[in-house]
C-alpha cells in the first residue's frame, strides 16, 4: 500500500486514498470517499459516503466529515470541529443525501478546535475560523472569523498571521489590497 491505515481503522470498499496519506487509530472511511495525497487523519475521524478531500489536508482527532462536505487542498480541520449536512434534521423523517446541503472548504483554509460549520456555506481560500466559532454564512477568502455566530474580525495572511493596518504581513512580508471587500495578494 502507498498509504498507511492503523489496524484499528476501517476503510470500506470503493474508497480512494492517495499516496503518503496516514489514517490513524479508530477511523472509518465510508464507501465512495476520495482522500488525496499526503493527508493526515487523526484518531477517531469519520469520513462519510462520497466525501471528497484534497491533497495535504490535516484532519485532527474526533472530526466527522459528513456526506455533502468537500474539502480542497491544504485545509486544516482542528480537533473536535463539527460539520453538519442537514439544516432541519428529524430522526423520524430522514431526508437522505438528496436533502443534504453542500459545504465547501476552499484551498488553504483553517478551522479551529471545536468550531462548527453549519451546512450550505463556503469557507473561502486561506480563511481562518477561530476555535469555538459557529459559521452560519459564507466566509470570504482570507477572512478571520470568530464568535457565535461567527463574524469577521479581520483578515489573515496565507502564512496564518493576522493582518494589521496597511495589510502587510509582519511575519512573511506578503502584501494585500482590499477592493470592494475582496482581499487579494499583490
Amino acid at each position: 500500500m502507498s498509504y498507511y491505515v492503523h489496524e484499528s481503522s476501517y476503510v470500506d470498499e470503493n474508497v480512494e486514498v492517495g499516496t503518503g496519506t496516514k489514517i490513524w487509530h479508530f477511523c472509518h472511511i465510508h464507501k465512495g470517499a476520495a482522500i488525496g495525497k499526503n493527508c493526515s487523519l487523526g484518531q477517531n475521524v469519520n469520513i462519510g459516503n462520497n466525501v471528497r478531500i484534497g491533497n495535504g489536508v490535516k484532519i485532527q482527532n474526533n472530526v466527522s466529515v459528513y456526506e455533502g462536505v468537500e474539502i480542497e487542498d491544504f485545509v486544516f480541520c482542528g480537533p473536535s470541529m463539527v460539520f453538519t449536512n442537514d439544516l432541519t434534521p428529524r430522526s423520524k423523517y430522514p431526508k437522505g443525501p438528496e436533502g443534504y446541503k453542500k459545504t465547501l472548504v476552499k484551498y488553504g483554509a483553517s478551522i479551529g478546535a471545536n468550531a462548527t460549520i453549519v451546512c450550505g456555506n463556503t469557507i473561502g481560500k486561506w480563511a481562518m475560523i477561530a476555535s469555538g466559532a459557529v459559521v452560519t454564512k459564507n466566509v470570504p477568502d482570507y477572512a478571520l472569523m470568530a464568535g457565535v455566530p461567527a463574524r469577521q474580525i479581520g483578515w489573515v495572511c496565507k502564512c496564518g498571521e493576522p493582518l494589521k493596518e496597511g495589510l502587510a504581513c509582519r511575519s512573511c512580508r506578503r502584501e494585500y489590497q482590499l477592493e470592494n471587500q475582496v482581499l487579494r495578494e499583490i
